[in-house]
């Protein structure tokens, strides 16, 4: 699966990307200061550096992903999406 977060403009040249696993009231970090976390570190990676790819998939997979976006040169210097993810 694929999740994508999209940075439309941005006048910081490297914006600090993070990608959260919230599940359960429970957040965990999946994508943290430039590498994969816990069990994504083998079964998922970053493409085009803003989209996480996750592979083999299952239903614990299941949450809400949270996507942050830090640029600290921009004039809105920090954004988020969440992105809901549920395997069947």
């Amino acid at each position: 699966v694929e999740l994508s977060c999209i940075i439309k403009s941005t006048i910081t040249p490297v914006p600090r990307i993070e990608w959260k696993k919230i599940r359960d009231g429970e957040t965990s970090y999946v994508f943290f200061d430039n590498k994969m976390q816990g069990d994504f570190a083998t079964r998922a990676e970053i493409l085009s550096r803003t989209s996480l790819v996750i592979k083999n998939t299952t239903r614990m997979d299941t949450a809400t992903y949270r996507c942050e976006v830090a640029a600290p040169s921009d004039t809105k210097t920090i954004d988020e999406i969440n992105i809901q993810l549920t395997v069947q």
